[in-house]
């Protein structure tokens, strides 16, 4: 499939624009992001924003052309320029050590956390001090999967467009609002002042989640708060939630890693949110 006349040049200010994105200053000063990958590529050519549509540049090799001709249909589609690009020039913008052959530029997505407030949100996801991207992406992914309402990251956390992250959601990023940025008091009083019951999850809380879903106190509008998965939460923040919940753990496993634990407490919501909903 045709996609432009001629191979973009690995010297043209695209190219070079392109590759500065992999620095968290320039995605800051830019406000635009890669996206690495037809999954990702697809959501965001499918995803429009409060400035426009998100997806505003596509780099892809003739053979990725080929084998996604829809999803370069659907980027053209959503008014982004299209480069054919050889492999070598892919290689260098891309952050993987085996690129799929497209990579987007996107303008950057997240929603202010006000706005996550007035939506009155059931399920919220907040990482506080989650320094791993790939941690932060997969309970993303965890996030949206659960069907939680909004995630929330605050200023100690992660840069929501490292590349580790933005592959670790696997699109789940274009689905569900984010804020980013936000201090773990103001995201808490928040929630708080919103309604909504704060669980922060701990490996050493005093609250068991297995008792807390038969007690019957889960089905409503709840935010869990996630911390580090090397330390955990510090003391002034787990002095900030209504209660500090920790995963049972039934066999001899020392613990849960951090994306697992978040996807089982967000699905014991979800799931205690629903029989509550059904049952009324």
């Amino acid at each position: 499939m045709p996609v432009g006349p001629e191979l973009i040049s690995p010297r043209s200010v695209r190219v070079s624009a392109a590759r500065r994105l992999a620095r968290r200053n320039f995605r800051g000063k830019e406000r635009l992001f890669l996206a690495e990958g037809p999954q990702a590529v697809r959501e965001a050519a499918g995803h429009r924003g409060e400035s426009g549509e998100t997806l505003v540049e596509l780099f892809v090799t003739p053979d990725a052309a080929e084998r996604y001709a829809d999803i370069v249909g659907e980027a053209r589609d959503a008014g982004a320029r299209v480069h054919l690009a050889a492999e070598d020039v892919i290689a260098d913008i891309s952050t993987t050590v085996t690129p799929q052959g497209l990579v987007g530029i996107c303008r950057f997505l997240d929603t202010p956390f006000e706005e996550i407030l007035k939506a009155g949100p059931r399920l919220v996801a907040v990482l506080a001090n989650v320094r791993d991207p790939g941690n932060a992406g997969t309970v993303l992914r965890c996030a949206d999967a659960a069907g939680a309402d909004a995630v929330v990251l605050t200023d100690a956390s992660v840069d929501l467009y490292n590349p580790k992250s933005v592959r670790a959601s696997v699109g789940s990023l274009f689905h569900l609002p984010v804020a980013v940025g936000v201090p773990v008091e103001h995201a808490v009083q928040g929630l708080k002042d919103a309604g909504v019951r704060i669980l922060a999850a701990d490996g050493a809380g005093e609250d068991d989640l297995d008792d807390e879903l038969d007690k019957g106190t889960m089905s409503g509008p709840t935010a869990w708060v996630f911390g580090n998965e090397a330390w955990g939460l510090p003391e002034e923040t787990r002095a900030l939630a209504d209660a500090v919940v920790r995963v049972p753990i039934h066999g001899k496993a020392e613990s849960l890693n951090l994306a697992t634990a978040a996807a089982v407490c967000l699905y014991a919501s979800a799931r205690a949110q629903r029989a509550r909903r059904a049952g009324s």
